[in-house]
């Protein structure tokens, strides 16, 4: 896919892996609405990227924000031609030290998020002539597991079964569905369960640059799956 003058949606773009993702699609001439719950985040990048990232303060969980930003964003003329579910939540506890809320954020944010966003924009994407292409970033822990992320492991084994099943499903439709799954990130995304960014975790633009790669490979190929690891964790 050649990516300049393509319309990308990211979600989880103000920080981290997704905010690194959406410089990397801005700098190969990409369109991208990138979407996030902290506006403040949103415009400081959109001041440093410029006019092709949109800021879009948006609560994926939340499915009437989501229907009702697609509807009023998008038509069949134009409309996205790429999607990075990239917005995550995860917390490591015990399971009878979990809060609800916790709970809760992650299956809005992990699983609804993801069938909101993904369900809202194929209909947009199967009217397209051009092959179209979603990405979705699950986690090491679809594939495995370790105590005290029984819940997080949970949404990211649903991430994996999702992508897999996807993919056989929009083959037909000229719609590619590839799932990343990485291991530890040097980001913050674990920091409330008290881990904190290492320099032998993956480096976030190492991971945006091999989304690009996916993304950027001819249309005649699909990626449908690869995992990610740190070459010496700690």
């Amino acid at each position: 896919m050649e990516l300049k003058n393509k319309i990308a949606v990211v979600t989880g773009a103000s920080k981290g892996l997704g905010k690194a993702i959406s410089t990397s699609l801005v700098s190969k001439g990409a369109l991208v609405y990138g979407l996030a719950r902290t506006e403040a985040d949103l415009i400081a990048l959109h001041t440093t990227l410029g006019s092709n990232f949109v800021p879009v303060p948006l609560d994926i969980s939340n499915r009437e924000q989501v229907m009702g930003w697609i509807a009023a964003t998008f038509s069949g003329m134009r409309s996205p031609q790429i999607l990075i579910n990239n917005a995550g939540a995860g917390y490591f506890s015990k399971i009878d030290a979990l809060s609800y809320e916790q709970w809760d954020e992650m299956i809005g944010t992990n699983l609804n998020g993801l069938f909101y966003m993904t369900a809202g924009l194929v209909p947009l994407m199967k009217k397209q002539k051009e092959t179209c292409h979603i990405i979705n970033i699950g986690s090491i822990l679809g594939k495995t597991t370790r105590q005290e992320a029984a819940v997080y492991c949970l949404t990211k084994y649903g991430v994996q079964g999702f992508s897999s099943a996807l993919f056989k499903e929009l083959r037909s439709h000229n719609i590619r569905v590839s799932c990343l799954n990485p291991g530890s990130i040097a980001t913050r995304f674990f920091e409330d369960s008290g881990i904190l960014p290492n320099d032998s975790m993956i480096a976030p633009q190492a991971l945006a640059d091999l989304a690009i790669y996916v993304l950027e490979t001819p249309d005649t190929l699909l990626i449908d799956e690869l995992t990610i690891r740190p070459m010496s964790p700690k």
